[in-house]
């Protein structure tokens, strides 16, 4: 049985709490949040003994994995000192804030050994692996054009708001965009070359951005936003045009659209169907389930984290970096 302590009792937190119930072989024995009412409130589904702060979790609870739910202000720290206490780690996404913190991840990792997932959760949602193994496979040919979007009205649900801070949380260019810059990376490689344009809230931060990548023979644009009126419903999705198909995720469905006029339905069913109502702008729980199911399973086996690995994490946090910095930071 492996044994998990879970920093962090909030929107994600929680979420994490509800995957790890539905999981075999899998328990939450601590976990930690500076709110007692959130850790408590986690614990209690668990069984789970309670540490005041995660520091001190880390020093002291018997676990074997350290699931780090914090902002992102603190994920650094925190992974350092749980990989040096020689447990395996699971970090919420944007990995880190700035390019340092990134090497530092990395060189801790290859000196402790230990094993790291980044919760790059895209990567796992089931059309998106679809789409990856579609364009691997090249059934459709070589794709031409993509578009991503992730849109979501004010996030209000932060503790003490750090996600408006962008000293925090790196603004939406890095919070949220980082999804589908990731995906983009993982599905095409690395682009030649990038143009972003942002838009500004009155205090000068970037709440939304739009981003084309170029590609040797393609053109990705990346979209997202986070400042929609709150009765605004979260949107994410992509448009994706192959030489012979154009495949569309949106509100209808996963559907490809064939060259000669056929148009297919893909259904794909689901692993785990649970959902969680713990505020934020995601309810179905099924890509957090598909991650961490396959960290526990990999991390139980002895083999090796691909999908998701810190390095990949850290290129991807370095190119949303350089995009922040093309349009004159994430406030001006």
């Amino acid at each position: 049985m492996l044994k998990v302590g879970l920093i962090g009792c909030g929107f994600m937190g929680g979420m994490h709490s509800s995957c790890y119930a539905a999981l075999d072989g899998v328990t939450v024995s601590a976990v930690a949040d500076l709110r007692a009412d959130k850790a408590e409130e986690i614990a209690k589904v668990h069984n789970a003994e309670i540490f005041a702060n995660g520091e001190e979790l880390i020093a002291n609870a018997d676990v074997d994995i350290i699931d780090i739910c914090l902002p992102t202000y603190l994920h650094t720290s925190h992974a350092v000192s749980a990989m040096k206490k020689g447990r395996h780690v699971f970090i919420e996404k944007p990995v880190c804030l700035t390019p340092e913190e990134g090497e530092l991840l990395i060189k801790i990792e290859k000196e402790t050994g230990a094993k790291v997932q980044v919760g790059q959760v895209i990567r796992f949602w089931n059309e998106y692996k679809w789409l990856k193994e579609a364009a691997d496979s090249g059934r459709y040919g070589k794709i031409k054009s993509a578009v991503f979007k992730r849109l979501s009205s004010v996030p209000d649900w932060a503790w003490e708001g750090w996600l408006h801070d962008p000293e925090k949380s790196g603004s939406v260019a890095l919070d949220m965009h980082i999804h589908d810059v990731d995906f983009m990376r993982y599905l095409m490689g690395e682009p030649e070359s990038f143009k972003a344009s942002v838009s500004r809230n009155e205090n000068n931060v970037i709440e939304q951005i739009f981003t084309t990548f170029e590609y040797p023979d393609a053109a990705v644009t990346v979209e997202a936003c986070w400042d929609y009126p709150e009765a605004f419903p979260f949107d994410a999705g992509f448009r994706v045009k192959f030489e012979n198909a154009t495949v569309v995720n949106d509100s209808n469905g996963l559907n490809v659209y064939h060259k000669g006029g056929k148009t297919e339905k893909i259904e794909i069913k689901a692993e785990f169907e649970g959902s969680d109502d713990i505020g934020g702008n995601i309810s179905d729980l099924g890509g957090y389930y598909n991650e961490l199911k396959y960290f526990t399973e990999r991390l139980a086996a002895n083999e090796p984290l691909c999908v998701a690995p810190i390095e990949e994490a850290v290129k991807s946090v370095n190119l949303a970096l350089s995009e922040i910095a093309s349009v004159g930071g994430a406030k001006i």
